[in-house]
């Protein structure tokens, strides 16, 4: 049985995750700061876990299955979406990449899809989409399917619902019908984050003059709020009239998306939560009382996962390198897809033309 890690690299943390023949062995989480000023620091864990199989790594925006030591400069830049000397957003993560893919990493290291890479998303709903759900949310969600289907006994493939990501800075959603994911809402174009705007209304994109990544990461519920340096958490409690519109807009916008999505995965009946706030039971008991007071049938329930530390996208991971290495997750990766993953994030723009995006992204 494979012995192996999966890695989520989030915002706030890097979270690492491995399992030996299914059963837990490392449970980490590192400041994401750390880790992108010193790219050494995750590397020698990994080493110091050796022997591995399969460590499934920080995606970004994902790619179809993809060796790290494969990987090209145009894959990087398409992974994590942005051109060279781009400071805000993920661009940082090129450089932790960078360290995966080298020699120094004794391990074999597999980038892994988004959302957008699956063929079980129809092609309608990819239209002019390019964030429908970071390889970190695939990976989330590949814990949700499992997790569900343990607790109803049921298998994979009978498994349906809506996962609501409360990350510390975005807000995703993603539809699950019958074992594979359908469809998504990324954390750039989903509702409102606890730090980033979500989707920008075009008006405002145009009145901005120019969008940066750095851009996409701010004007979320804390802007809102006055309180750009509080912790997510604290949005939960308010105590003024700026911090009860941003607790207002930030529910509001998440229960409209998780109806929004629920189109596209008509036999859920759950939404799973997952993410920092997901956690949060003021955040859990306001989401259920207001999807119930929309007529929506779903319940709500929190992923919690088998790793204590680390987070669930890192769990997730695991599993999924797990899976691809033939270990008992091998059935669940099956079922969802991930190895029929294709095509790149630009596949599907009609609004720019794919090429003028590769420009942009310095792309030849």
């Amino acid at each position: 049985m494979p012995r192996v890690i999966g890695i989520d690299p989030g915002t706030v943390s890097v979270d690492v995750c491995g399992l030996d023949e299914g059963r837990v062995f490392l449970d980490r989480s590192l400041a994401t700061s750390e880790a992108l000023a010193h790219p050494s620091v995750l590397t020698d864990l990994i080493n110091a876990a050796a022997p591995l199989d399969l460590v499934a790594g920080p995606s970004g925006y994902g790619l179809p299955l993809t060796s790290a030591r494969d990987l090209t400069e145009h894959d990087l830049r398409l992974a994590y979406l942005a051109v060279e000397g781009e400071g805000g957003g993920i661009a940082g993560l090129r450089s932790l990449m960078r360290a995966l893919a080298s020699p120094a990493c004794l391990a074999p290291v597999v980038l892994t899809p988004g959302v957008i890479h699956l063929p079980s998303v129809p092609a309608c709903r990819k239209v002019n989409r390019v964030d429908m759900g970071t390889a970190d949310k695939v990976c989330a969600a590949v814990l949700a399917v499992r997790d569900q289907a343990e607790r109803r006994g049921c298998r994979e493939r009978e498994v349906s619902l809506i996962l609501l990501e409360l990350g510390g800075a975005f807000t995703a959603v993603l539809a699950v019908e019958e074992g594979r994911i359908v469809d998504g809402a990324g954390g750039s174009s989903g509702p409102l984050g606890a730090q980033a705007a979500g989707a920008l209304d075009g008006e405002v994109a145009f009145l901005a003059g120019s969008i940066s990544k750095g851009l996409l990461f701010g004007g979320g519920a804390a802007a809102v709020a006055d309180a750009p340096g509080a912790p997510a958490e604290t949005l939960a409690a308010p105590t003024t009239p700026r911090g009860r519109l941003a607790w207002e807009a930030y529910l509001e916008g998440a229960v409209k998306a998780v109806a929004a999505l629920a189109v596209s995965a008509p036999s859920a009946r759950e939404v799973i939560l997952s993410g920092r706030l997901g956690r949060l039971a003021a955040v859990r008991d306001e989401l259920a009382r207001r999807l119930a007071r929309s007529g929506h049938d779903l319940s709500i329930q929190v992923l919690t996962g088998f790793a204590t530390v680390a987070g669930q996208a890192a769990q997730g991971a695991a599993l999924v390198a797990d899976g691809l290495a033939g270990g008992r997750a091998a059935t669940l990766v099956e079922v969802m897809g991930l190895r029929d993953a294709r095509g790149t994030i630009l596949d599907h723009l009609h609004v720019i033309s794919p090429a003028a995006a590769r420009a942009r992204l310095g792309i030849t």
